[in-house]
């Protein structure tokens, strides 16, 4: 059996390759981060059977740009939407669409806004109603491990 490696001791810092934000740099950072994560709280609350992806995604649209910033996504590359919405068995950056959620789907939700020059970006797994066992499942790994993966980022 291979040893596993620790990724911590083999990380290393090059000079140069972190930029250190001043404070009003950084303060817009973090404001921008703070409204991408307020806006996918209020795209959450909207996930349940019946509502329609692009109804969200209106949602996320009209919250984005009433807080004065951009949603990210929208016409990069020609993207058509203001968020990603990827029900199911789409792994990313789903088109939000006119497709109802059923009972028991699962949806990520991948917020970007652009604020005052900075983009905040988040994203989070929700359930339309219950969730099965196997979207239990589903959703408690990867959140174990998003929290092992805390480990490896840190100043």
């Amino acid at each position: 059996m291979q040893k596993m490696v620790d990724l911590k001791r083999k990380v290393r810092c090059y000079p140069g390759l972190l930029n250190v934000k001043h404070r009003v740099k950084s303060k817009k950072m973090r404001a921008a981060g703070k409204l991408a994560r307020q806006v996918l709280d209020l795209a959450g609350k909207a996930v349940k059977p019946g509502v329609t992806t692009d109804e969200i995604d209106n949602i996320v649209h009209e919250a984005t740009v009433a807080a004065g910033a951009y949603p990210s996504p929208l016409n990069y590359h020609g993207f058509p939407k203001s968020c990603c919405t990827s029900v199911n068995e789409v792994i990313c950056h789903g088109i939000p669409d006119d497709r109802k959620l059923e009972e028991g789907d699962v949806i990520n939700l991948d917020i970007t806004v652009y604020l005052d020059g900075y983009h905040g970006d988040c994203s989070e797994m929700f359930v339309a109603g219950e969730p099965d066992e196997k979207a239990k499942k589903l959703i408690q790994t990867t959140y174990d491990c998003w929290v092992k993966a805390l480990d490896f980022v840190k100043p």
